[in-house]
């Protein structure tokens, strides 16, 4: 999908690729190397090892990568994605995602993932919204990278409270025995695929779900980490 005018969709200059949404410039200041842990995301000392975080409880997932944190220039394009419904900033946001996982790969030398997966939303605010915003950023990935995306592997078998609207502790309580999986991820290299990770709450409970029958690694990949 083409942006309007051929402009980038973060800084409205015009695109020498229209198909990309997003210029080369834009997108190497979003991906500027940055001191996170990686494992939680989080800001920590160093890239290569764990924080003290994760070495004291480490989350249920090997790594974790993110374009941006949740601020601008990307937050409100995500906004527009999410809950404007303008699904056409889909290809451009997957680019985003591969771009990171590609600068995380050549220096961490990442398994490339066997399946993506992307999370489900409860029938019901499927609807309500028309579409799942990481289906659309699952379908690209998966066709660049090669690889099987399993649209239906997790099943939200249960209505869920929106999850910015509670504590930490809370919306562990609410996720909880909320997924359930329809497929085997046995010695698979796994890659889990979300808008925004604030707490990890929703991805650790499916992480825990797809390791518990044998994945053999867990990604999670995300457009925004709220830091």
């Amino acid at each position: 999908m083409l942006t309007a005018w051929g402009l980038c969709w973060l800084c409205r200059m015009p695109l020498a690729q229209p198909r990309r949404g997003v210029c080369s410039r834009c997108s190497a200041a979003l991906l500027l190397p940055r001191l996170l842990c990686p494992q939680c995301g989080l800001p920590a000392g160093r890239t290569d090892l764990p924080c003290g975080r994760c070495l004291q409880k480490p989350p249920p997932w090997q790594r974790l990568i993110a374009v941006s944190d949740y601020a601008p220039p990307l937050r409100p394009l995500l906004h527009r994605f999410k809950f404007s419904r303008q699904p056409e900033l889909a290809p451009a946001l997957a680019r985003l995602l591969l771009l990171a996982w590609l600068q995380t790969r050549r220096s961490a030398g990442l398994a490339r993932p066997d399946v993506i997966l992307s999370v489900p939303l409860f029938p019901r605010r499927h609807w309500r919204r028309g579409f799942n915003q990481s289906d659309l950023l699952c379908r690209p990935l998966a066709h660049w990278l090669g690889c099987r995306y399993a649209e239906n592997a997790i099943e939200r078998v249960r209505p869920t409270q929106i999850q910015h609207r509670l504590t930490a502790a809370r919306r562990r309580r609410n996720l909880k025995n909320a997924f359930r999986l329809e497929f085997s991820p046995r010695g698979r290299h796994m890659v889990v695929v979300d808008d925004v990770v604030t707490t990890g709450s929703t991805v650790a409970e499916i992480s825990r779900l797809l390791l518990g029958a044998g994945a053999a690694t867990v990604q999670i990949w995300c457009l925004c980490r709220t830091l």
